[in-house]
C-alpha cells in the first residue's frame, strides 16, 4: 500500500560478554537483516594483516610463500583498522600501500646458535607501531612464562636463520580470509516450545521419561514435586523434530508445539582476537549503516552505480 511504513526499530540483548566471545539476543527484525549482520561481521570488518613480504635471508626448511603465508594468517590487534586508510585509496602514499597512515612494518631476524631447536614465533615479529602487534593468546589462567609463546611460523636448526621485513595493510575478508575478525558467526531463531498439558497428564510416568528421553539435547525434564513434563532450556533444541515424531509414535499428535520465532535471533560471535568481539558487532552494525545509507542515496543519484552497479539502476527504475 502507498505510503505504508515498514519500518523497524531492532533491539540488541546482551547475554554474555568476553574480549573473544559475544552471545546475544536480536529482536523485532526479520532473517534478512540478521544474515546480512552476520555476513558483514564475516567478511566487510575490517583489520590489518601482513600482506607484503621481503625475505632477505632464508636457510630454513620451508620456502619463502610458505612463510610469507604463514605470517599473513597471524592475527595482529587492529583497534585502529577503522580509521586507517585502504591502500590503494592512499593518496599520502599514491597507492604504493608504505606509508604511515595505511600500513604498519614488521621486521624479523632470528639465527639459531645452540644444537637445540629455536622456535620462530610471532613474539619475534618486531612492529613500527605498538598499537599493531600480534595477538597474544596466552591463557590467563597461571602459565608459566616459559610457556607464553606465539603462533609458531618456522622452526631453526643450528646454522639456520630468518631475517625479514614485513608490511601490514588494512583489508577485508571479502578480499583475502587473513583479513576476517571472525572465527565464527552464526545465529539461530530462538524457539517456542507449548507443552499441552491435558495431553501430557494422560501419559504414565514411564512414557512421561521417554518422551523426555527422546530430545537429543536437554530441553525437557520432570519435576520431581509435580512430576510434570517440563521446559528447561529451549534453546537446546535443535529443531531435530526428534520429539514430535516421538508424540506421534506414541500416539499423542500435537503434545507439543514448536515454533520458530521470526523475529528473534540469538547470535554467538567469536574473534580471532584482531578485534574483540563486542567491537566487531558494533563495527558491523556501522558498516552495515553505510551501505544502507548507500542504497537509500542511490534513488536519487548515479553515483552509486560504481558501488551497486545494476542495483543501483534498478532501484531508479533504470
Amino acid at each position: 500500500m502507498e505510503g505504508a511504513s515498514y519500518q523497524r526499530f531492532p533491539k540488541i540483548k546482551i547475554r554474555e560478554l568476553k574480549d573473544d566471545y559475544a552471545k546475544f539476543e536480536l529482536r523485532d527484525t526479520d532473517a534478512s537483516m540478521a544474515n546480512a549482520l552476520r555476513r558483514v561481521m564475516i567478511a566487510e570488518v575490517p583489520t590489518i594483516a601482513i600482506d607484503l613480504v621481503e625475505i632477505e635471508v632464508n636457510s630454513s626448511v620451508l620456502n619463502d610463500e610458505f612463510i610469507a603465508h604463514r605470517l599473513g594468517l597471524i592475527p595482529l590487534t587492529s583497534e585502529r583498522a577503522m580509521s586507517m586508510r585502504f591502500s590503494r585509496d592512499c593518496d599520502a602514499c599514491d597507492g604504493d600501500g608504505q606509508c604511515e597512515f595505511c600500513s604498519v612494518e614488521f621486521h624479523l631476524r632470528a639465527k639459531c646458535m645452540s644444537d637445540q631447536t629455536l622456535d620462530v614465533t610471532s613474539n619475534d615479529l618486531y612492529s613500527s607501531d605498538h598499537t599493531v602487534v600480534p595477538v597474544n593468546f596466552t591463557d590467563s589462567a597461571g602459565y608459566d612464562s616459559s610457556e607464553q609463546r606465539g603462533v609458531i611460523i618456522v622452526k631453526l636448526r643450528r646454522g639456520q636463520e630468518l631475517r625479514l621485513r614485513a608490511i601490514a595493510r588494512k583489508g577485508i575478508g571479502k578480499d583475502h580470509a587473513k583479513w576476517s575478525p571472525a572465527a565464527t558467526v552464526t545465529f539461530m531463531y530462538e524457539p517456542e516450545i507449548h507443552i499441552n498439558e491435558d495431553m501430557m497428564d494422560t501419559l504414565t510416568l514411564e512414557e512421561k521419561q521417554s518422551f523426555v528421553e527422546s530430545s537429543p539435547t536437554r530441553v525437557f525434564d520432570i519435576d520431581p514435586n509435580t512430576q510434570q513434563v517440563v521446559v528447561v532450556d529451549p534453546e537446546a533444541y535443535t529443531y531435530d523434530d526428534e520429539v514430535l515424531k516421538k508424540a506421534e509414535a506414541m500416539g499423542k499428535p500435537g503434545l507439543v508445539e514448536i515454533y520458530a520465532k521470526e523475529d528473534s535471533f540469538i547470535f554467538t560471535v567469536e574473534s580471532t582476537g584482531a578485534i574483540k568481539a563486542s567491537q566487531m558487532v558494533l563495527n558491523a552494525i556501522e558498516i552495515l549503516k553505510q551501505k544502507l545509507d548507500a542504497v537509500r542515496l542511490s534513488e536519487d543519484t548515479v553515483e552509486a552505480d560504481d558501488q551497486f552497479g545494476e542495483l543501483g539502476a534498478h532501484m531508479r527504475g533504470g
